[in-house]
């Protein structure tokens, strides 16, 4: 293959969640030529609820959508732990859960692809119903065939579908080679608001388990969240109803609280998610002219809080990076990778500690964390506790700084 090669011009990105339309964002802003391919035949609108914090803060500022993100902001006030009666044993301001500070800000996941979505439509090819088929790179790009669409060339192929990337299949090989199980699975799914909460999340733990459930601002339904701890459990991951069986055997045991008529609700569910509490490990994100981006990347599990916001921060700075090259891709993409790598380890980092929290092995020791939640609010050191909470979270939320690209077409 020649050494010499021809600038970046024309973009294809795989996934169209959160990743893909804002690198979108910018790739068009700079004067390039993205076109988003998403499998779904239309823009998901289910998921969990998602935080922005520090420098992914500023990527929406600098984007021009954080007062649409503001606008619609889940605004949840209350975090509450219950027993197994619905009596509320420790109740804390929902930003001591979150760790957040004053200018982060909270939104359905839902919401915010649809805020970038909305913002790029307009500007950018969105192929829906579709996916990848096939890659073929030469010394002037790559031929990239297509399950519905006509074959194509592109200059650049960006895999941003996430966790179970079908482009880092295609390209890298197995998922098996790059995900790290970390002992966990978790289900979100939306039902009816049977506990009347506004603006509010509730926990019930036990032993192995936890289930949450809460209703954000303006919302007439609420969302269930189950996590259970395990060791691998094979399954496919497009197959909803083996995943409903799934949940369904592992909790339909337990009799505790709400967990029965909360786990109704699941089999109903149109937005249904299942997924394994897993990171994706890496050792380069791109070969040739393909890409790696977000959680296709370098997954770093719900555990860690921070996956939304390096989405983000991602897109933000692999833009920025081709721009800056004048579309010199391999510079590009070694650039993208350098800034960003240690930021991402360090969450993966913090992710494997913070998995071991969101379940509870021992039946004892849920009794002794129902105990410091129940005395945590009479304590002197409560607001010490809640500092160190909230700097440990932003830390994370800073650990990828922002370079300055500037805002103009450097694409010629």
């Amino acid at each position: 293959m020649s050494t010499k090669t021809s600038p970046v011009r024309t973009v294809l990105i795989s996934g169209a969640s959160i990743a893909g339309p804002a690198l979108a964002h910018w790739l068009h802003r700079y004067g390039f030529t993205p076109t988003v391919v998403e499998r779904a035949p239309e823009l998901r609108s289910g998921g969990y609820k998602v935080d922005l914090r520090g420098e992914a803060v500023e990527v929406c500022e600098r984007m021009g959508i954080m007062d649409e993100v503001r606008a619609h902001s889940t605004d949840m006030q209350l975090g509450a732990y219950v027993d197994a009666d619905n009596r509320v044993v420790g109740e804390m301001p929902a930003a001591f859960f979150g760790g957040r500070v004053d200018g982060d800000d909270e939104i359905m996941r839902g919401d915010l692809a649809r805020i970038l979505y909305e913002r790029t439509r307009d500007d950018v090819e969105y192929l829906f119903g579709d996916s990848i088929a096939s890659l073929t790179e030469d010394s002037d790009g790559v031929l990239v065939t297509f399950e519905n669409a006509p074959p194509r060339r592109f200059d650049l192929v960006v895999g941003a579908d996430g966790m179970h990337s079908h482009t880092r299949r295609l390209v890298f090989g197995d998922e098996e080679r790059f995900r790290r199980h970390l002992g966990a699975y978790i289900s979100i799914f939306t039902a009816p608001n049977d506990l009347e909460l506004d603006r509010r999340e509730v926990y019930h733990v036990v032993v192995d388990k936890m289930v949450c459930a809460y209703s954000s601002q303006g919302q007439q339904t609420a969302r269930n969240m189950f996590v259970f701890a395990s060791p691998e459990i094979p399954y496919d991951h497009r197959d909803t109803a083996a995943q409903k069986r799934i949940l369904h055997n592992t909790f339909a045991q337990n009799e505790s609280w709400e967990i029965p008529r909360l786990l109704s609700h699941a089999a109903s569910a149109d937005d249904f998610y299942f997924d394994s509490i897993s990171l994706i490990e890496m050792d380069r994100w791109s070969k040739g002219r393909v890409v790696l981006l977000g959680d296709a990347a370098h997954c770093v599990s719900p555990a860690a809080g921070q996956g939304t916001g390096l989405a983000l921060i991602g897109a933000y700075t692999l833009a920025g990076e081709l721009a800056a090259s004048r579309g010199d891709f391999r510079q590009a993409l070694d650039a993208y990778e350098r800034h960003m790598r240690p930021g991402v380890e360090h969450t993966q980092d913090f992710a494997r500690k913070f998995v071991t929290q969101m379940t509870v092995d021992r039946q004892w020791k849920i009794r002794l964390r129902l105990l410091m939640l129940r005395t945590l609010p009479k304590m002197p050191w409560r607001n010490l506790i809640a500092k160190k909470i909230t700097e440990d979270v932003q830390k994370a939320a800073h650990v990828v700084p922002l370079k300055g690209y500037g805002a103009g077409r450097v694409a010629a």
